[in-house]
C-alpha cells in the first residue's frame, strides 16, 4: 500500500495526502531526490535477486540524533538457490561502504559497487545451487529524510514535547534499502532477523519481534529484538523516552502473548486504555479471520511523530488518541488490520494491493457491524461508498506506473481502499456469510484450519482470491472479478417499466457479461430478479411507482447522484482554491 494504509474512510477522501500530523517539530530540510531504483520498492528481481536465499541477517544499527546519521553493520545468511557469480542487494547510494566481506574474507573494492541504488558483489567463485554464503556490509552516512511521512518516506528526526529526540522510520513506497542493504521487493523476506539498535541513553529503541536483551556502554543503550518472516517495508525504527503498558492477551486458540505500547512520558492513561482496545480487536479479528499472525512475538505498538504505518509487530502509532464517534480508534483499527492483510496475505507485486488494503478497509464496517449493530455498518460504507472514484481499474494489465499510486485524477486514488472494501461487501451479499468468510480464512492462511504454528506468510494475486472464492462458493465468478477488478467505471442497472413490468438490464463498461441478481422493493414484498445474461424483470403492483432497486445496498454500481455530488464537491473545492490563491 503505498499510500501508506492511512487514506480512512472515515475521515479521509481520495486525495487526502494533506491530513494533519502529530507531535511537534515535524518540518524538515527537503533531502535530495531518490535515486531512481531507490526510490521505488517492488521493482522486479535481478536474476541474482530472485536466485538468493535469505536465511537470516544479524543488523547492528547505531543512531546519532545529534549528527542525524547511522552506521550499519549487515551480516546475511544466504543460501544460493541456483548457480550464483554475484549477489545483488539493493541500498540508497547516499551510504558510504567502508568494508565488504564474503564468508569472512574482505572482497576487494574492484569487485563491489553501488550502481545508483542496485549493490553487487562479484565472488571470487561461482556457488553452486545450495551453497551458503556469508555476506557481511559496513556502511554509514545520513539517511534520506522524509518530506511528507509515510506517503512521502524516510527517515523521521523529531523532538518530543520536552524536546528530548523522537525519531522514526517509515518506509512502504520507497522500501527498506533507505535503512540496510535488502532486496527490497516484497516476496524476499529473511527468515530471522536479530536487530540491535545502539542510541543515546536513556532512550529507548522499540523494534519488530521479541526483546531479547539490552547492554550500555558509555552513554549508549543497544536495544536488541528478533522477529521472523518480516514484511520487507515493515522493519522498523522508533527512538525516543519510551514509557512502556504492558497485557497478556490469552487467545482463543489457546496460545497466549503480549500487547505493548511504547509510549511517550504522560500518555500513559491515554495508552493503556488503548491497549485495552486492542484487546477487543484482537479478539475480533481472531474470531472472524483466525489466529494473530505474530503470536509467537508480540503485539506491539509505538507512538510515533508521523500518522501511522502497519510496521509488523510495532505498529507506528501517531493519531493523537482521537476516538471516533463509535468510541474506537479507526487509525489503529485500520494499521492492525494489516497484521493479516499484509504482514500475513501479502499481494506478489503492488497490483494487486487491493487485497491488502480492500480487506483491511472493509474490517471496519465489520467491526461495527459486530460490536455496534448493522447501522453502523451500513453508515460506515456509505461514508467509503462516496468517496470511490472508480476511473481505473483497479487490477491494470502490466506493471502499475507511478500516476496509480499517487494520481488523484489518473490512478486509484481511495480506491483500493473504498471500492475494494465495497467489492468485499458485494461479494459477500451474493455469496452468503459461510462461503465469504471461508474465503477470507483460505487465502490469509493457505488452509481451513489455521492454529499457532501451523501456517506462514502467503503471497497471493487477484486471480487466487478468485479460484478461492469459487471453491467456496461453488460458483463461477469470472464475470463479477472481471467488472470489479479490471474495469474502471462500475456496472450500471438500468430499470424500465413495461406495462406491470419492471425490465432490468446490467452494462459494463468493456461489455462483458454480468450476471448479478437484484433485489426490488415492490411495494411490501422483496422480489429477486435472477438476471441470467444480464437481463431480469420483476411484476409490479398496482402502484407502478412503488420499487427500490436494491433496497438493501448490497451491490456495488454506478450511482449518477453520487457522480454529480462528487463534480460539485470537486468545482467548489476548486473555487474555493482559486479564491485563496487570488488573495
Amino acid at each position: 500500500m503505498r499510500l501508506g494504509a492511512l487514506l480512512s474512510f472515515r475521515a479521509l477522501g481520495a486525495a487526502a495526502l494533506t491530513c494533519a500530523l502529530t507531535g511537534p517539530a515535524l518540518a524538515q530540510t527537503a533531502d535530495v531526490p531518490l535515486a531512481t531504483r531507490t526510490g521505488e520498492s517492488d521493482l522486479p528481481l535481478t536474476v541474482n535477486q530472485a536466485a538468493t536465499g535469505l536465511d537470516a541477517l544479524d543488523l547492528a544499527l547505531r543512531v546519532d540524533p545529534a549528527s542525524t546519521t547511522i552506521a550499519g553493520t549487515a551480516r546475511y545468511s544466504l543460501t544460493a538457490l541456483a548457480p550464483l557469480a554475484r549477489l545483488d542487494f539493493d541500498l540508497d547510494p547516499r551510504f558510504a561502504i567502508s568494508a565488504v566481506l564474503v564468508d569472512g574474507a574482505a572482497v576487494p573494492a574492484e569487485r563491489w559497487r553501488n550502481d545508483k541504488g542496485l549493490f553487487s558483489v562479484d565472488l571470487a567463485d561461482t556457488a553452486a545451487k545450495g551453497t551458503r554464503i556469508a555476506l557481511e556490509i559496513r556502511y554509514a552516512g545520513r539517511p534520506h529524510k522524509a518530506i511528507k511521512p509515510p506517503w512521502q518516506g524516510g527517515f523521521v528526526w523529531s523532538q518530543t514535547p520536552s524536546g528530548q529526540p523522537w525519531i522514526a522510520t517509515a518506509v512502504q513506497g520507497e522500501g527498506c534499502d533507505l535503512i540496510y542493504p535488502c532486496i527490497d521487493n516484497s516476496q524476499k523476506r529473511i527468515g530471522v532477523i536479530d536487530a540491535a539498535v545502539t542510541v543515546p541513553a536513556p532512550l529507548v529503541a522499540a523494534g519488530n519481534g521479541k526483546f531479547v536483551g539490552r547492554s550500555d556502554e558509555a552513554g549508549w543503550t543497544t536495544w536488541k529484538w528478533q522477529t521472523r518472516n518480516l514484511n520487507t517495508y515493515a522493519l522498523a525504527l522508533n527512538i525516543g523516552p519510551y514509557e512502556t503498558v504492558e497485557r497478556t492477551y490469552r487467545s482463543r486458540f489457546g496460545n497466549s502473548f503480549p500487547v505493548q505500547f511504547w509510549h511517550l512520558p504522560g500518555n500513559g492513561a491515554k495508552a493503556a486504555a488503548l491497549v485495552d482496545q486492542m484487546v477487543g480487536f484482537l479478539d475480533f479479528f481472531e474470531r472472524t479471520i483466525g489466529p494473530y499472525p505474530a503470536g509467537a512475538e508480540k503485539v506491539g505498538l509505538v507512538e510515533t511523530p508521523h500518522l501511522g504505518m502497519e510496521h509488523q509487530t510495532i505498529n507506528a502509532y501517531g493519531n493523537d488518541f482521537k476516538l471516533a464517534p463509535e468510541g474506537f480508534d479507526w487509525l489503529m483499527h485500520h494499521e492492525f488490520a494489516h497484521e493479516w492483510f499484509a504482514n500475513q496475505l501479502a499481494e506478489t507485486e503492488p497490483k494487486h494491493m487491493w487485497l491488502q488494503e480492500g480487506l483491511g478497509s472493509y474490517m471496519q464496517p465489520l467491526y461495527l457491524e459486530q460490536t455496534r449493530g448493522t447501522l453502523n455498518y451500513h453508515v460506515s460504507l456509505w461514508d467509503m461508498r462516496k468517496k470511490i472514484v472508480a476511473k481505473v481499474p483497479l487490477v491494470p494489465e502490466g506493471r502499475l506506473s507511478s500516476a496509480y499510486y499517487n494520481d488523484k485524477d489518473a490512478g486509484w486514488g481511495g480506491d483500493i481502499y473504498y471500492k475494494g472494501a465495497w467489492i468485499a461487501h458485494t461479494l459477500r451479499g451474493l455469496i452468503g456469510d459461510r462461503a465469504f468468510f471461508a474465503t477470507l480464512r483460505r487465502v490469509t492462511y493457505g488452509r481451513d484450519d489455521p492454529r499457532p504454528g501451523n501456517f506462514v506468510p502467503v503471497y497471493r494475486t487477484s486471480d487466487d482470491f478468485r479460484r478461492e472464492t469459487e471453491k467456496a462458493s461453488g460458483k463461477d465468478l469470472a464475470w463479477f472479478f472481471d467488472a470489479y477488478l479490471r474495469q474502471g467505471p462500475l456496472p450500471r442497472l438500468s430499470a424500465t417499466r413495461n406495462g406491470k413490468r419492471l425490465d432490468l438490464a446490467w452494462t459494463t463498461a468493456g461489455g462483458t457479461p454480468f450476471p448479478m441478481p437484484v433485489e426490488v422493493r415492490v411495494g411490501q414484498r422483496i422480489v429477486r430478479a435472477t438476471m441470467t445474461g444480464g437481463r431480469g424483470s420483476v411484476p409490479l403492483g398496482e402502484d407502478l411507482t412503488d420499487f427500490t432497486l436494491d433496497p438493501a445496498n448490497r451491490i456495488l454500481r454506478d450511482d449518477p447522484a453520487i457522480t454529480a455530488w462528487q463534480a460539485q464537491e470537486k468545482a467548489a473545492s476548486e473555487a474555493k482554491a482559486k479564491t485563496a490563491a487570488a488573495q
